[in-house]
């Protein structure tokens, strides 16, 4: 099972892309993020087209969660709990009925996040950051509690070590290189969360972001921002994971690009 995660960056803008992707990678779940659009506007027919089902936490402008499926859902979860006032979209879960490698059913839970960018540190929005993860961090243990199978995956906004940047000393001012943003995605990882892109390749030189500015993308100047992170009865099913980096250099790209795992399941 092929699992994905792509901040699109606009999915009105994108969608010929995201066709054109959906048909070349095959992928049988996906994660979207910053959809940019309330989920009315999510251009869901061409999607359905592919055989997909669809699911959307939507605003208006900015921000924005989804998630594409070729199994049916089971259940769905929007916003993450633990601060009512937030009235941000950037949390949606979905529910999957599965097969192991045994034939035996499972519940296969997968979340499509987009944590906060933090920028400029020392204002609300750097304590909003801090305060998302925590909030993600309290989520996630509970759910560990039910021993499922758990991909967390989404546009993370965390650099989460020196090899992740092409030059980490650029980021050092950034939300996205601070400890406190380091420390608490670790504090995930120590929940009992696997990165799955590192647990394949521990290469430097991996990177799923390039800015639009300054020729980013052509020297290569990236960061590793999107993630895939899973629990561990999702990890021991790990097949594979990957960067699908050729689609930054279509025509209208994302600054961003697919991240993938392979889990060992069937529908």
């Amino acid at each position: 099972m092929k699992i994905a995660t792509w901040n699109i960056n606009g999915v009105r803008a994108r969608i010929e892309n995201l066709v054109a992707w959906l048909k070349e990678s095959q992928p049988d779940i996906v994660c979207l993020q910053e959809i940019k659009t309330v989920d009315e506007g999510f251009p869901r027919a061409e999607v359905e087209a592919l055989g997909y089902h669809v699911e959307t936490h939507g605003q208006k402008g900015f921000n924005g969660v989804a998630l594409l499926s070729k199994l049916r859902f089971d259940e769905v979860n929007r916003r993450l709990p633990g601060d009512e006032s937030d009235e941000q979209s950037r949390f949606i879960e979905g529910v999957f009925s599965v097969k192991d490698a045994k034939g035996e059913p499972k519940a296969l839970r997968v979340v499509s996040l987009y944590l906060p960018n933090g920028n400029p540190i020392g204002t609300e929005k750097f304590s909003y950051k801090l305060g998302w993860m925590a909030r993600l961090e309290r989520w996630a243990s509970a759910r560990l509690a039910l021993e499922e199978p758990l991909v967390l995956a989404g546009d993370y906004n965390v650099i989460p070590t020196p090899i992740d940047a092409k030059y980490p000393e650029n980021w050092v001012n950034d939300a996205l290189y601070q400890p406190e943003s380091r420390a608490a995605h670790r504090r995930l990882q120590a929940l009992g969360f696997t990165d799955a892109q590192r647990a394949v390749d521990e290469s430097p030189g991996i990177y799923t972001f390039w800015d639009y500015q300054a020729g980013a993308w052509q020297k290569n100047n990236g960061i590793r921002i999107d993630h895939l992170m899973l629990s561990p009865e999702a990890a021991d099913r790990l097949v594979a994971a990957s960067v699908e980096k050729h689609v930054r250099a279509w025509e209208k790209p994302s600054d961003h690009v697919p991240a993938v795992a392979e889990l060992a399941f069937t529908a």
